[in-house]
């Protein structure tokens, strides 16, 4: 089996630091895509919960792309939130990309190490 990682050469964080892991890892079908937050350019995007929300499933989707899969090959999230109060506005986030895909999912409630409201990872398969 083959394993191909994407972003080796790790990302850029808050404040410029380097992130020593791959945006994601693809193997035997399977892609893992690395916690996502509402960053652009290595800072954290300002707003609110649905905003931050989109950003976060945006950033998955656009190195979900980049390996060849699409919203049809999610099949588990991972989602983490800061306040329980969110949730509902996540929902309808969730719903708005993910509705004619609903994938399997957990969210649970924790601090962040990243100053933000959400993070999101995704697990794909794709039959080779």
């Amino acid at each position: 089996m083959t394993i191909k990682r994407y972003g080796i050469e790790g990302g850029t964080g808050t404040g410029g630091q380097h992130l020593p892991f791959s945006r994601a890892v693809e193997a035997g079908g399977w892609l893992k895509v690395s916690g996502q937050t509402p960053m652009r350019n290595g800072e954290v995007v300002e707003g609110g919960i649905v905003e931050q929300s989109h950003i976060a499933i945006e950033n998955c989707l656009e190195i979900m792309k980049e390996a060849g899969y699409g919203l049809e090959h999610v099949v588990h999230v991972t989602v983490v939130l800061t306040d329980a109060r969110y949730f509902q506005s996540f929902n309808n986030v969730f719903k708005e990309i993910f509705g004619q895909h609903p994938p399997a999912r957990i969210c649970a409630v924790a601090d962040l190490v990243v100053d933000c409201k959400v993070e999101v990872d995704v697990t794909c398969y794709k039959a080779q």
